[in-house]
């Protein structure tokens, strides 16, 4: 394996999670007795430039080509875009001679709000069914796989963009140069790029293991994005930190040969990063042990559950949740079955783990006596959702970034892992 950036050799471990099958990869009621094809999610640094990557085997076509991932069923997913997109009007001075591309638009989340405010905009979504979903809500959709040549049809088709956005995408694509090079064909030569990625500092930091899947191809610090966009001679000038996915980065980019320097909080940012250690190789020893605790702490308050006689079910299943489940071995011995928001799940199974999907109605029809949410950074937004489970005594639990227990009469949180209360492992 060499690195992706830099074509280095030096690779060293990080996190080795056995194999598992693609997170994406949910099963139909006939698959079941079926081959299920895993792969190895091994987390490795490169030494050299610092990218932590995982090896490419499988590619963007397998996974994205039909996807299950819809953005619009998650309520605050869609605010968070409507107020990017407001802000990005009033950053940008964008307006009706404006134009607007977002790559990997999956079902139109984001640009419906530029379409609502006159804003000429075009998404590139490789999924065909995700696709029409955005169609058929109004917002304009190629579908392709941006790539080089696409890119260049696209900026001749329409025009150079002002503005390229590309949200929790460029973790997904293993050519991450030529990847790169086409957003940069895209966009007007003083045109402006977002783009936004799990942060990972928080990775690292707090323990989010279940971050890491196959479809996630290499995972960002400022540090190393910096060093991936100037393969496009491209210059990061401005980051903010967001609470997303368990803790963002939205870069702001532009063309270096328009002299544009890193400003502040960028400066800022790169010094947390190095006050964490991930400057150097050694600072990414601690997520290991941190992936073990957290493994450790579910499996035994599951079988606690268990021994007891509780019913556990599930809250959503995200990609993320697969490699949870999957590392941590949990099956329908102590988690009977999940519900999920998206219909396109609803009768199927979770990869690897063959866990059956309802939907969220199922939940007040079984009064469960717990509830695991698996998509656990969107907390604020699913307990206010399952606030209701309380009626009948049901505890909703969360995994990460430490086992703990929504307290639904108020708005806070009780710690049910009592060790890590003493370790402090949620504090860093």
């Amino acid at each position: 394996m060499l690195c992706r950036l830099c074509d280095s050799e030096r690779l060293t471990s990080v996190l080795d999670l056995g194999a598992t099958p693609p997170c994406e990869k949910f099963l139909a009621a006939a698959e079941l007795d079926l081959p299920e094809s895993t792969y190895p999610l091994h987390l490795r640094l490169c030494t050299d430039c610092l990218l932590l990557q995982i090896p490419a085997l499988i590619t963007p076509e397998e996974t994205f080509t039909e996807y299950a991932y819809f953005s619009s069923y998650s309520d605050s997913w869609v605010r968070h875009a409507e107020t990017f997109v407001a802000q990005a009007i009033e950053r940008l001075a964008l307006d009706a001679d404006s134009f607007v591309v977002e790559v990997a638009s999956n079902d139109g989340y984001l640009l419906r709000h530029a379409v609502a405010a006159g804003i000429p905009c075009l998404g590139v979504e490789p999924s065909v069914n995700v696709g029409d979903a955005a169609r058929a809500a109004g917002v304009p959709t190629e579908t392709a796989f941006l790539d080089e040549e696409s890119a260049a049809r696209i900026r001749a088709v329409h025009r150079p963009a002002n503005l390229v956005v590309a949200n929790n995408v460029y973790a997904h694509v293993p050519d991450l140069r030529g990847f790169t090079r086409s957003l940069r064909a895209l966009m007007a030569d003083d045109g402006w790029l977002s783009l936004e990625v799990h942060h990972a500092l928080n990775l690292l930091r707090l323990g989010q293991f279940d971050t890491i899947y196959h479809e996630h191809f290499q995972y960002y610090t400022v540090h190393s994005a910096q060093r991936a966009l100037a393969t496009a001679n491209l210059a990061v000038v401005d980051v903010e930190l967001l609470e997303t996915h368990g803790g963002s980065i939205r870069l702001w980019a532009r063309p270096a040969e328009l002299g544009a320097v890193p400003g502040e909080r960028v400066r800022e940012v790169l010094r947390l990063e190095q006050d964490a250690g991930l400057h150097e190789a050694e600072g990414y020893a601690e997520l290991r042990p941190r992936t073990e605790a957290v493994r450790q702490d579910l499996l035994r308050f599951l079988l606690d559950q268990r021994a007891a006689g509780k019913r556990v079910v599930g809250y959503g299943a995200p990609g993320k949740g697969n490699t949870l489940l999957n590392y941590c071995g949990i099956r329908t011995d102590l988690l009977e079955y999940t519900v999920d928001r998206n219909p396109y799940k609803h009768g199927r199974f979770t990869p690897g783990t063959r866990i059956p999907i309802h939907p969220p109605e199922r939940i007040e029809q079984d009064r469960p006596d717990v509830v695991l949410v698996l998509p656990w950074n969107l907390e604020a937004e699913i307990t206010e959702q399952l606030r209701h489970i309380a009626s009948w005594g049901g505890q909703l639990v969360y995994p990460l970034p430490v086992l703990h227990s929504a307290d639904l009469t108020s708005h806070n949180d009780v710690n049910i892992a009592r060790h890590t209360e003493m370790t402090g492992r949620g504090a860093r």
